[in-house]
């Protein structure tokens, strides 16, 4: 679980923001103006800061600009998609651009890509018997090892890191086979029956018709 810091002027944004990290089961505080951010920052104990281009006070430029990049990481959450604008805010030192509007699911992933390279993400999921650690690339199921091919395993980690949630074929083949995929949905279709057959899944990992399938949280 990270500590978030969300920098956005619009309270409707920050608030869907904020349900969004506790989707992911993280905890995020809302800041509205880039020049209070900066205190707030300071005073240290976020593990990654949310920041809009546009805001009253500095804006996220010059936010980013008086921040030390090695000690927080950011993610620019902006309306502004020119490349110019994300080329500048990479070059400042942030570690991703999101244009809104955004996915919840993507913002979620691309959160965990961030913490997780700063080693401050969850490196082992577990779920009931499953235990998947991510760095090592491995997974045991009552402590024996479970030989997952690769796309099962991104499969795996997608379902454990949005349990309860709905997700639709295209998004898991968004999510794990790359947005350019061209391949069919049956494919997502194979890879679940392999999780379920290989890991015990077929009472939790259920199918929700003509959507998708969920990964339903344990009690």
């Amino acid at each position: 679980m990270a500590h978030i810091l969300i920098v956005e002027d619009g309270e409707n944004i920050a608030r869907m923001i904020e349900a969004t990290l506790a989707l992911g089961g993280h905890t995020g505080r809302w800041c509205a103006d880039g020049g209070q951010a900066l205190p707030v920052i300071g005073e240290g104990g976020f593990d990654l800061v949310l920041l809009d281009v546009m805001l009253p006070g500095l804006d996220g430029f010059a936010v980013m600009e008086r921040l030390d990049a090695q000690t927080i990481p950011v993610i620019f959450l902006s309306a502004m998609q020119q490349v110019e604008d994300k080329v500048r805010g990479l070059r400042l030192g942030a570690e991703d651009y999101i244009v809104k509007p955004f996915e919840p699911l993507e913002l979620l992933a691309r959160i965990e890509v961030v913490l997780r390279r700063r080693g401050r993400g969850r490196n082992v999921l577990e779920y009931g018997a499953i235990r998947q650690e991510l760095d090592s690339r491995t997974v045991t199921l009552r402590g024996e090892p479970v030989a997952l091919a690769p796309k099962e395993f991104e499969l795996l980690r997608v379902f454990l890191q949005n349990q309860n949630l709905a997700l639709s074929r295209e998004k898991l083949l968004a999510m794990v086979w790359g947005y350019g995929f061209a391949g069919e949905s049956r494919t997502v279709d194979i890879h679940v029956q392999r999780l379920r057959q290989k890991l015990g899944l077929a009472d939790h990992l259920v199918t929700l018709p003509r959507i998708g399938y969920r990964l339903e949280k344990l009690p």
